[in-house]
């Protein structure tokens, strides 16, 4: 019966067909729309929500209807109004809450009256956060980005426009535009699901989730979790937040019959992530009434220049407030890219008390109703409290255009896709070079690495130029993609000559899970270390410039197969067989610009040197099997993906080198396990570790690149943080042991203690410090501390250690890399 009535009003209130429309602009005192302001019908949870340019349209069947206008920090007004089957313009006016302004009293030490007020608010503050048991909601969920600029080139690299984007040619227009209605059911302690009723998207995912209330009765806001080390904020009524903020009374105000003190939200101090604005507490019962608070990059924001949040908070029930709507608004310009974004919830339906079934909240988090993709334009026009704009008329029309146009592809629209592709001289030597083949029934894609990427120099091939290919085959339809990598490699010193490939086929569907078999073959260059502890541009350098040839290589032919999965319960699986017939290299090349009289290392490493390298060969049998705890994911409708977990990954490897079978000359048994965990502790920083331990369960006949390496370091350059020993040798501690343990540990401060000292604070370069460490036996072990400076110009990283081994002294250095809110995200190519 409740459903049946609720389902009666919806049709009332949203009918188009027997109700005349109710619209105008809300404005300021000085003619300014006022953006996304709240219009409610009184006595009912009915309304909408202004859009952007304060433009707002109501459906009201007809009779007398009383208008209730609201915007944070304005006066309220209501409009009673006769409604018609006629279309009826109401502007309105709002005005500031000064106009209230009541009599402020002055405590005799001076402290303003708003700290009493935020000492009670902030009593009160466990109490609403912790209110509910349970909670469902509906929510209204719109974003839109709008770019205002989009460079032709960002750090000398030309950035690729989509001709089907949409947007002028400065690059200005709607970029991502999305709206979605969906329900988020929550219960004690910390366990919820989103249902995603309907969705109406076009362009990408934009990756951006508001769907949750951000609370602000919780001592750490997260407000933009733009990833997932966000520190989050200090909410303005934490429970110590009168160590981070001032605060000053500005009015107080009765609205039906609750008295509302307007206080303004100013920040102790710059470069801590903090808020700034206006906070609206009721008195007496010391709840949000409503705010309207910014961030900016002074106070730890990063990526975009300011975001504002702002919300209305209302009754639902008895003694019982809940947010009613909230706005997100951004700006950023980074890099020549500018541009605006709006993130609109609106709130309703509240169930304060919803009974749910045994096993309703358990992994999967977001869940995809049937159909959820299918609603068309006219039940948006019906469902949207939020008016669109003209631009974003225009984007859903082009958008959809270009749909149509998709499904129904003429011959003459491949030709013109050919046809505007560029090869150039300036690609295939540097920029990479591509080329597609377009057809109605497949996509095959051709990239060439810029050639002079692929140039090196090592002392045993002198300069090397390495060619790397790849080609795509992409069917319009077809379970299965192909891929294949194409590698060539010539030696000018040694005149050899290396080719190999590798086919990997993967499903089209569920990408997450990361399954495919690959086969690979030929004849290759390979260092001694699998990891490859050295990279080619870095080798280059120091056997040029320092005479310091550190990498070390030999030859093989080589056969391989290769299985990966990764199941939707947290197990990975990675399966492998290889055949290499191994072939010693030596140095042919004495050749650098420095240092001539010093002698070049030998190819095989030194510290090796007991241990022969003829040419042998090996079949090797590998199996790796993953596992993480507390996996969460996402229901669609005819799937479900993982979207991973904040619980530690469990890792177990076995080699086993198969001895005779193929004239392999190998036979041993070796074992490894490993435990990596990421831990967000918000405004404390990032803690990340790494430990693991394993050994030979047997060592019959091995050779050098079998045994066990550590990754160490003997450059100024270093990005494998968590898996490398940044002042360790290369080859030192190389062994075959019974058994040994790693670990790996730092920790990121993320501001907590440089937004203290001057100019690092300003500057947004964070603290990072830890210790690497292992051990073979009382004679082989290696430990390291480290403590530096990361988001150097949000890219970069230097370290400064210092590192212990038996019998030598300590050991100083200094190691750069990539770190920071951009540098850690950067992946490099083989």
């Amino acid at each position: 019966m409740k459903t049946f009535i609720l389902t009666a009003i919806a049709a009332l209130f949203f009918s188009t067909g027997f109700a005349g429309r109710i619209n105008g602009i809300v404005r300021d005192e000085q003619g300014a729309p006022l953006p996304y302001a709240t219009v409610t019908i009184k006595g009912t949870p009915n309304g909408t929500t202004a859009n952007s340019k304060g433009f707002y349209a109501v459906a009201l069947t007809p009779g007398t209807y009383t208008l209730v206008f609201e915007y944070v920090g304005y006066i309220t007004i209501e409009k009673t109004i006769t409604a018609t089957d006629n279309d009826q313009v109401l502007d309105i006016t709002l005005y500031t809450n000064d106009h209230l302004m009541g009599e402020v009293v002055v405590q005799s030490k001076g402290e303003d009256p708003a700290y009493r007020i935020i000492r009670q608010a902030i009593k009160k503050r466990t109490y609403y956060e912790q209110q509910n048991d349970s909670l469902s909601v509906m929510i209204y969920l719109k974003g839109i980005i709008r770019t205002l600029n989009i460079p032709k080139k960002v750090l000398g690299q030309k950035v690729e426009r989509d001709t089907n984007d949409g947007l002028d040619s400065a690059g200005k227009g709607v970029l991502l535009l999305s709206e979605s209605t969906l329900q988020l059911d929550e219960i004690r302690p910390r366990q919820s699901k989103v249902t995603v009723k309907s969705s109406y998207e076009r362009g990408n995912n934009m990756g951006l989730n508001f769907s949750k209330v951000t609370s602000f009765y919780t001592n750490n806001v997260a407000v933009f979790d733009i990833n997932s080390s966000s520190r989050g904020y200090i909410s303005p009524i934490a429970d110590g937040a009168l160590n981070f903020y001032r605060y000053k009374l500005l009015n107080t105000y009765t609205r039906d019959g609750t008295t509302v003190k307007t206080i303004r939200v100013i920040p102790r101090r710059k470069n801590e992530p903090l808020f700034s604005g206006i906070i609206e507490i009721a008195d007496s019962s010391w709840r949000i009434y409503s705010l309207d608070l910014l961030l900016t990059k002074e106070y730890q924001l990063e990526l975009i220049d300011t975001l504002r949040i702002k919300q209305l908070h209302s009754p639902v029930a008895p003694d019982v407030w809940k947010t009613r709507n909230q706005i997100v608004s951004i700006s950023f310009n980074q890099f020549g890219f500018r541009g605006i974004g709006s993130f609109v919830n609106v709130y309703y339906d509240y169930n304060l008390h919803p009974l749910y079934p045994s096993g309703y909240f358990n992994n999967i988090v977001m869940k995809y109703d049937t159909g959820y993709y299918k609603r068309d334009s006219n039940f948006w026009k019906q469902e949207r409290p939020v008016t669109l704009e003209d631009d974003e008329k225009r984007y859903y029309a082009f958008r959809d255009s270009i749909s149509a146009l998709n499904k129904n592809r003429p011959k003459s629209y491949y030709d013109s896709l050919r046809r505007h592709q560029k090869i150039s001289v300036f690609n295939i030597l540097w920029n990479n070079q591509q080329y597609r083949w377009y057809s109605k029934n497949h996509t095959l894609s051709y990239k060439l690495r810029g050639l002079l990427k692929g140039l090196e120099y090592n002392t045993v091939e002198g300069v090397a130029l390495k060619v790397d290919q790849t080609l795509n085959y992409t069917p319009i339809k077809g379970n299965y993609l192909y891929d294949l990598r194409w590698n060539l490699r010539y030696g000018f010193e040694n005149h050899h000559f290396n080719s190999y490939g590798t086919l990997t086929i993967k499903p089209r569907q569920l990408p997450y899970r990361n399954r495919y078999l690959s086969f690979s073959g030929g004849k290759r260059v390979s260092q001694f270390n699998p990891d490859e502890p050295i990279d080619a541009l870095t080798n280059t350098f120091y056997t040029l410039f320092l005479r310091s040839n550190f990498m070390k290589l030999y030859e093989n032919w080589f056969g391989s197969i290769r299985y990966n999965n990764r199941f939707e319960n947290g197990l990975g699986l990675n399966a492998s067989l290889l055949y290499e017939d191994r072939i010693p290299l030596q140095n042919r090349s004495d050749y650098s610009f420095f240092n001539r009289d010093k002698r070049f290392t030998s190819n095989h490493p030194e510290a090796l040197q007991h241990i022969p390298f003829d040419p042998h060969q090996a079949l090797i049998a590998g199996l790796t099997i993953t596992y993480q705890l507390g996996q969460r994911y996402i229901q669609y409708p005819n799937y479900k993906a993982s979207i991973g977990s904040d619980k530690p990954v469990f890792s177990f490897t076995y080699t086993a080198g198969i001895p005779q079978l193929l004239g392999s000359d190998v036979d041993y048994h070796k074992w490894a396990v490993e435990m990596t965990h990421e831990k967000n502790l918000k405004l404390a920083g990032l803690f990340k570790y790494r430990l693991g331990a394993g050994g030979f369960l047997s060592a019959k006949e091995y050779y050098l690149p079998d045994m066990k390496h550590f990754n160490g370091n003997q450059t100024f350059y270093n990005i494998k943080y968590l898996n490398s020993f940044q002042l360790a040798p290369y080859y030192a501690y190389s062994n075959a042991a019974r058994f040994y343990a790693e670990g790996n540990i730092e920790h990121h401060f993320n501001g907590l203690l440089t937004n203290k000292i001057p100019l690092f604070n300003k500057l947004k370069w964070n603290l990072v410090a830890g210790s690497n460490a292992f051990y073979v036996n009382k004679n082989q072990y290696y430990a390291e501390a480290f403590v530096g400076l990361e988001n150097i110009f949000k890219l970069f990283r230097v370290d400064v250690i210092a590192g212990y081994q038996p019998l030598l002294k300590t050991t100083y250095g200094v190691r750069v890399g990539l770190g920071g809110l951009l540098g850690s995200a950067f992946r490099f190519e083989k």
